[in-house]
């Protein structure tokens, strides 16, 4: 059982809900960039969760199937045909053998998740079939889809069509965001000045935005307090000595341009970091294209950990609608 990759789209890459445990050694997380997303594609098609789908940046594939399935397409607005007939996103539908799914042009967000029945069946590599390209690791051979792929698909259950999620629990990105940031220890080497200009500027989301780090432009550059620059940190006032990054951490290389590291970024490095997007707004910005129009937001440990209970909520709110 398996689907004929015709065409690849822009960016198609296998992904899951990741594979922890690792980053200490380097290895980053990798895994959907919209999480939710790909639960909800799953869970529409019957199968788990954190099965494989496809992860589709600006452009859908154009995929033909060797076999019935149930296909749901979430995230980004990429509307999705079966043999040129449209079907509605956020909603499972039937692609019967030999029949071929394409998609028109993107019309919102950033990237597709496409679910099939079954899930994506390819090897795992340390326990997820996510698709980690810098290091060439799991997915379909360590890289993206490419035209004459044959993608194994697992043995679906009882195939059901028409469900859908509840116009409520979708999540739409407009022209512009705001993203909540928790300060964190790095903060005390910048001014004063500079930490009011960052939430008080309009940033927008640069050309240089992909599943390591999402730039942003556009605000004021950077002042820092004075110090003496430890041994090993080098000269420019944003480096430091080598520190771990977690997962949402905001570097600024230079002092200019902040960076927030995303699912495939390294796990540390010499840069300073802001702080961190808090955990309930990382989905959000893998779903933003650029030039999209940012204002970061600060709010402290309470916020955050409400804003993650508020989102816990939502995902048990689509696990119910969709039991």
């Amino acid at each position: 059982m398996a689907f004929k990759v015709l065409n690849p789209g822009l960016l198609t890459t296998v992904q899951d809900l990741g594979r922890p445990g690792y980053f200490h050694l380097g290895i980053p997380m990798s895994g959907a960039m919209d999480r939710y997303a790909l639960r909800a594609a799953n869970l529409l098609v019957g199968n788990p969760e954190g099965a494989a789908a496809l992860e589709a940046v600006f452009m859908g594939p154009q995929l033909e199937f060797e076999v019935d399935a149930t296909v749901a397409v979430t995230g980004a607005d990429l509307p999705a045909r079966v043999d040129g007939e449209p079907h509605p996103a956020w909603t499972a539908f039937p692609v019967r053998a030999g029949q071929v799914l394409s998609f028109d042009y993107l019309k919102g967000g950033a990237r597709a998740y496409i679910a099939i029945s079954g899930g994506i069946d390819t090897p795992p590599a340390l326990g997820s079939r996510s698709t980690y390209i810098i290091g060439a690791l799991g997915g379909y051979h360590g890289r993206a889809l490419a035209a004459g792929d044959m993608v194994p698909l697992g043995k679906p259950g009882a195939l059901r069509h028409g469900t859908e999620v509840p116009d409520a629990l979708r999540r739409t990105v407009g022209k512009s965001a705001e993203l909540r940031v928790l300060p964190g220890l790095y903060w005390r080497l910048i001014t004063e000045e500079a930490g009011r200009n960052f939430f008080e500027d309009s940033w927008k989301v640069a050309p240089e935005a992909d599943r390591m780090g999402y730039r942003f432009r556009g605000g004021r550059p950077f002042t820092f307090e004075p110090r003496e620059q430890p041994f090993g940190a080098g000269s420019n006032p944003s480096n430091i000595v080598d520190a771990c990054y977690p997962y949402g951490s905001i570097q600024v290389p230079g002092g200019t341009e902040p960076i927030v590291l995303h699912r495939d970024a390294v796990s540390g490095g010499g840069y300073f970091t802001l702080g961190a997007v808090i955990s309930a707004d990382m989905d959000l910005i893998g779903q933003m294209q650029p030039h999209t129009g940012v204002r970061f937001v600060k709010v402290d440990m309470d916020q955050a950990l409400a804003a993650r209970a508020e989102e816990a909520g939502r995902l048990a709110r689509l696990r119910e609608a969709l039991a």
